[in-house]
């Protein structure tokens, strides 16, 4: 499935918060699995992704009609998107908010990521058919104060 909406919520565990639609196929697989990957694709993928959000898993075997390549992952039984930039493995540790907001929260308890590039152009979808694209790096790690975190 396409996701349209996701948070990061915490470093340590690594957190991320989405919605998933309740009329969406991967809803239910989700929700009695417990389980997800999360691919992130880039720009070359843009028609694919449109694809994939346009039809079902109930219809018809999306690996095979966008030419996607699964992979085996290490800590879920989801599949990794092999063309995908990144893979985060997750497993759904808190669900109170699934039946009055269909928010999951997940911990990411594998990361999988591409050596290169260092910093893909990555998609981003703003809703209507309308997706933006990572922007321009800025690094203010000089600045940056981890101490401060613990506080």
């Amino acid at each position: 499935m396409t996701m349209g909406w996701h948070t990061v919520m915490e470093f340590t565990p690594s957190l991320v918060g989405c919605v998933i639609a309740g009329g969406n196929y991967s809803f239910e697989l989700i929700r009695k699995s417990r389980e997800c990957v999360i691919n992130l694709p880039t720009t070359s993928l843009t028609d694919v992704v449109v694809g994939v959000g346009n039809t079902s898993g109930a219809d018809v075997d999306k690996f095979e009609k966008f030419g996607l390549t699964a992979r085996a992952a290490t800590h879920v039984k989801a599949p990794l998107i092999a063309e995908c930039h990144a893979n985060f493995e997750c497993r759904l540790v808190d669900d109170a908010l699934v039946d009055r907001y269909n928010f999951f929260i997940f911990e990411v308890v594998k990361a999988h990521v591409a050596k290169s590039p260092k910093h893909p152009e990555t998609l981003h979808y703003t809703g209507d058919g309308v997706f933006m694209v990572s922007g321009k790096i800025v690094s203010r790690r000089r600045l940056f104060r981890p101490e401060l975190l613990d506080s």
